[in-house]
């Protein structure tokens, strides 16, 4: 009787040594290079200072490629590099002091806790998207040859779900396993009562409910707590605007700088939205957009009540009515027409297009808070901070120095804006520790004697702004 008890504890625990074991192997697999894990490591430490296109240079150079150019080396200096460049080029590293050569004096951040396979699916994402082979709309072969869009991303769903229905199996068949153990056991003690535990038996004893009941606050924790980090998080946010404007045609073709639109950004906490009268210091000369036509312009005229058949400012503007300003903007709209198109009479096509336009025109000029064709123009924000943070655009830009791309991306490359950076906590908190401080002629830092000394005598290659308080939590949280 004894036998017949030992032999299924027997292959019961060749069963868990076999759980166990499908169970190391599917951690090793999870501990694999992982390119949506990458793109998190990627956002959360490198985003700051390298491109994300991982073709052009930022803070840092372009990442994109960077596999190749240390191929000539062992895996493992790349790895140290990431974790520690410093230490690389203080061993006299070639590829580390060719680097540091280029881009001193700025130190890239240190990552010591960074796992090989971290490290490793950081580079698979950099590839990714710097080969094309990766992102939102991936190349069609690409995918169907299992390249690092399809197949990495693959493993990241199927096979995940996969070893989990194979430990899910394990574990109901261990489950069943050790029930009918008991029932063995209490046949084997004399238990003539003893029957099988039905499946609602086993689905409804406190075992299985307290492991539910775990599993529910578990995982209604996780998504409380990365919910609330995500709260107000909306990077690559890009709503459209009441006028399509284009920064790349304004900061991009016409090179217009930054700060002389948003010019607050100099000299105050807010970088403010320029107004209309602002627009007009080039537009009451330029007033046919070169992609839009009248469409667009016509609309920072109708705001600010600026006639352009006539080239003035309309008197009373604010109390005019609606069926005056729509007969003033309709002829400047139809002269436009009839001079581009060459013509002397309106078809009726073109009567219905020009007044199509106009009511494109009334309906982003006014809005249910504004019911006025007249009046500031509602832009959509973008940006927003959490009112218990304290940024100030002046502090930035004209004692820090810091260049606008540095948060907001390459702008002029944009048609329509977007948020560039995640403006997180960490994400500034990391550039505080990787941004050098421009003492050089900035009297705003005469006063640290000491961190100028150590300059001239080559004691230290730059201050960060962590070394002046950046990282103190009362300079943002006050």
């Amino acid at each position: 009787m004894y036998l017949t008890l030992y032999q299924p504890l027997m292959f019961s625990h060749r069963l868990i040594g076999l759980l166990l074991l499908v169970a190391i192997s599917t951690a090793s697999l999870f501990a694999a290079p992982d390119i949506e894990i990458g793109k998190t490591l990627f956002k959360n430490n490198c985003a700051s200072c390298h491109n994300k296109n991982m073709k052009d240079k930022l803070t840092g150079p372009a990442l994109g490629g960077a596999v190749e150019r240390w191929a000539s080396y062992p895996k493992e200096d790349l790895h140290k590099w990431v974790r520690n460049s410093q230490a690389l080029i203080s061993a006299g590293h070639p590829k580390a002091t060719e680097l540091w050569n280029q881009w001193k004096p700025t130190v890239m951040t240190a990552f010591p806790n960074l796992k090989d396979d971290e490290i490793e699916s950081i580079f698979l994402y950099v590839e990714g998207v710097f080969k094309g082979t990766y992102g939102p709309k991936p190349d069609a072969a690409a995918v169907a040859a299992g390249g690092q869009n399809g197949g990495d991303r693959g493993f990241s769903t199927i096979w995940i779900y996969v070893a989990f229905g194979v430990l899910l199996s394990l574990a109901l068949f261990l489950w069943n396993v050790m029930s009918d153990l008991t029932y063995t056991r209490k046949l084997a003690l004399g238990d003539t009562t003893a029957a099988r535990a039905t499946i609602w038996d086993k689905l409804t004893s406190k075992g299985v409910i307290s492991l539910v009941l775990f599993g529910l606050i578990l995982f209604g924790g996780y998504s409380t707590a990365n919910n609330a980090i995500s709260l107000g998080r909306q990077q690559n946010y890009a709503p459209d605007q009441p006028i399509k404007f284009s920064h790349a045609t304004h900061a991009g073709l016409n090179k217009i700088d930054c700060n002389y639109c948003h010019d607050g950004a100099r000299r105050s906490k807010q970088s403010v939205i320029p107004g209309a009268s602002t627009c007009m210091n080039c537009h009451r000369a330029i007033k046919k957009g070169s992609k839009y036509g009248t469409a667009e312009l016509t609309k920072i005229f109708t705001s600010i009540g600026y006639n352009p058949n006539v080239d003035k400012y309309i008197d009373n503007y604010d109390n005019l009515g609606m069926d005056t300003i729509t007969e003033i903007y309709k002829k400047w709209i139809s002269d436009n027409y009839k001079s581009e198109n060459n013509v002397k009479d309106l078809t009726e096509n073109a009567q219905t297009e020009i007044e199509n336009q106009w009511n494109e025109i009334v309906a982003a000029m006014t809005s249910e808070q504004k019911h006025k064709i007249q009046g500031p123009i509602e832009w959509i924000r973008i940006h927003n901070l959490p009112d218990h943070v304290y940024f100030n655009h002046s502090q930035h830009v004209t004692v820090g120095k810091v260049a606008c791309q540095k948060c907001h991306g390459n702008v002029e490359d944009m048609q329509t804006l977007r948020q560039y950076a995640p403006l997180s906590m960490g994400w500034c908190i990391n550039c505080h520790r990787q941004t050098d401080v421009k003492f050089t002629d900035n009297p705003y830092y005469e006063n640290y004697k000491t961190y100028h000394e150590e300059l001239k005598k080559g004691e230290r290659t730059s201050v960060k702004v962590s070394d002046i308080g950046g990282l103190e939590c009362q300079k943002c949280h006050y």
